[in-house]
């Protein structure tokens, strides 16, 4: 009976592998075609949608990339001063928040939740038309600021953070710094922040890669080609009205990909780091 067990738990683990691996492939291959497409000429590319095979037209994609009327370093610039200025703001703010609900105690704090998690219901686009309307009559269109600023008030991360800092944060951890004498500011930044790296590392990831990705509003206010995000001049070369360059276009989409994918190796660890700290408090 034990050598049978043992059999069937073999087994089971060398299933559980194999679909691991198909999954794991399954997710790499449009990664995979996408890059070795921004080797491929758009004849190529026309005639076989899908290869495994590189070909010799990386440079003559990038010529073409960079022979546009925009720049497109100049948007990968923009597009990381955007991305990590909403990121950093959103994820700092959001725990600020987090904790002034579970650290305090005041009267309107249920209420202020409640309001705060009744904005999570409204869909953004919903708002962007006063956004828009506020933005021009205070003259700040074609500047990046005012896509970062209103990043400090992200209610879904709110969310998050409060129900992470919840279990992980004690409150008896807070009360001592306080009769040590340390002050509120200290307290979270030196104490309260590094014990939610793990929730901090798997926001940042998502909310780099919403923010990076992000076309319809930044399409709205900037104007000015020197202003534009990479999405925005990724898009503006699929509309080519003379000839769509495939090649280039895949090119692009590869190299805006490519920040989304260290910052998600960067970070990696602390969620996994994360997963394991909640299983051994579980």
């Amino acid at each position: 009976m034990p050598q049978s067990k043992k059999a069937q738990d073999t087994i089971l683990k060398t299933i559980v592998l194999i679909v691991s691996i198909i999954l794991a492939a399954m997710s790499l291959l449009p990664f995979i075609i996408m890059i070795i497409n921004s080797t491929r000429s758009t004849y190529e590319i026309q005639q076989h949608a899908v290869s495994f095979i590189p070909s010799k037209y990386l440079l003559s994609n990038f010529k073409i990339l960079t022979g546009k009327s925009f720049n497109p370093l100049r948007g990968f610039l923009n597009s990381l001063i955007l991305s990590g200025g909403v990121t950093g703001l959103a994820l700092y703010f959001s725990t600020l928040t987090a904790y002034g609900l579970v650290m305090y105690d005041w009267k309107a704090k249920k209420a202020f939740f409640s309001f705060i998690m009744a904005i999570m219901m409204i869909p953004s686009t919903i708002t962007i038309i006063g956004f828009y309307q506020m933005v021009y009559k205070l003259h700040m269109a074609n500047r990046l600021i005012v896509l970062i600023l209103p990043a400090i008030a992200s209610p879904s991360l709110v969310f998050f953070m409060r129900q992470y800092m919840k279990p992980a944060v004690s409150p008896s951890l807070v009360e001592s710094a306080r009769i040590d004498g340390a002050k509120e500011f200290f307290t979270f930044n030196a104490i309260v922040l590094p014990i939610m790296k793990p929730a901090i590392a798997t926001q940042a990831i998502f909310c780099f890669v919403s923010s990076w990705n992000e076309l319809f509003r930044p399409l709205i206010l900037l104007t000015k080609q020197d202003k534009y995000t990479l999405p925005i001049m990724i898009s503006l070369l699929k509309g080519d009205i003379y000839k769509t360059e495939y090649g280039s276009i895949y090119l692009g989409l590869t190299l805006t990909a490519l920040p989304l994918i260290i910052v998600y190796f960067i970070l990696s660890k602390y969620i996994v780091a994360g997963v394991a700290l909640g299983s051994v408090k579980g």
